[in-house]
């Protein structure tokens, strides 16, 4: 395993898999945080789209040092969709974000063709109570929001009410995705909304999500703002790059196109950093 360069040591991935999963994952959760630490990454945030990785997260933390490993929840159908009990235990627990819903969300299915699915709006458009319900716990605690796999209209008015209600850390997951795409334009207009940041994931590029050119990303970098953009990887398939190679490659391809050390360290550790400060979990006092 290769060794991030030194402009990198400490960088931080807020979007990784591995295994237990249903999805094949080239790391399970121990071998994920040894390989990153053996990289020089600093911390990890693991994803899954069924359950809960925060209890996980906190047990590989306790075999593995040297590395920060953080869990949180994603709102499928496999922990009840928009489920406040579920989001209450995981933020008790020390959750460091929760998702909107990914590949359960009606949105993603009507991408792909497929039926049903869950909307966080109702006929008229307007949000939901249950995830009225859902934001003001999140107020209560210091994690990141993340918008999931939702269309740009739920992300809309899921935003405004997020902010509304206090909810101080938003991420719009991959902005530049087929299903969740947001224009530079709407990229720009949210972030005027909140504390918003926009997750520009390097899966985006490959062929297991449309192969999103990089110049797309890096327009909407440049649109945005670096002080509103996170890099992260969603990597963990066994046909891409470890996690932290997709860190190295990614930030390679953005020095090559002008990006300066000191903006990627912005985007790969600073804002990071930003939205996992103050997160000691709750299960690792007790």
């Amino acid at each position: 395993m290769s060794h991030l360069p030194d402009y990198l040591e400490g960088a931080v991935d807020l979007h990784v898999h591995s295994a237990p999963d249903v999805d094949r994952r080239r790391f399970d959760d121990l071998e994920l945080a040894r390989a990153a630490k053996d990289a020089g990454v600093g911390a990890v945030l693991i994803k899954s789209h069924q359950n809960s990785t925060v209890e996980r997260a906190w047990l590989v933390s306790q075999c593995v040092p040297g590395i920060r490993v953080y869990g949180g929840l994603v709102l499928n159908e496999t922990v009840g969709g928009l489920n406040p009990a579920a989001v209450r235990l995981a933020l008790e627990l020390g959750a460091r974000q929760v998702w909107m819903p990914t590949r359960s969300a009606r949105n993603h299915r009507s991408y792909h063709r497929q039926p049903g699915g869950i909307s966080i709006l109702d006929e008229q458009g307007k949000l939901l109570a249950v995830v009225e319900e859902i934001l003001r716990a999140m107020a209560q605690s210091d994690c990141i929001l993340g918008t999931g796999h939702l269309s740009p209209q739920e992300t809309s008015v899921l935003i405004d009410a997020a902010s509304n209600l206090g909810v101080r850390k938003i991420l719009v997951t991959h902005p530049e995705w087929g299903p969740t795409f947001h224009s530079c334009e709407a990229q720009k207009e949210l972030a005027q909304r909140g504390d918003v940041f926009f997750e520009r994931c390097f899966v985006s590029t490959t062929h297991l999500c449309g192969s999103v050119p990089f110049e797309t990303i890096e327009r909407a970098i440049i649109e945005a703002g670096v002080e509103r953009t996170i890099l992260s990887t969603d990597l963990g398939q066994p046909e891409t790059p470890p996690p932290a190679e997709g860190l190295r490659l990614y930030a390679e391809r953005l020095r090559s196109t002008g990006f300066s050390v000191d903006q990627i360290r912005v985007m790969m550790q600073a804002n990071p950093e930003r939205l996992l400060a103050h997160s000691t979990p709750t299960c690792q006092t007790s």
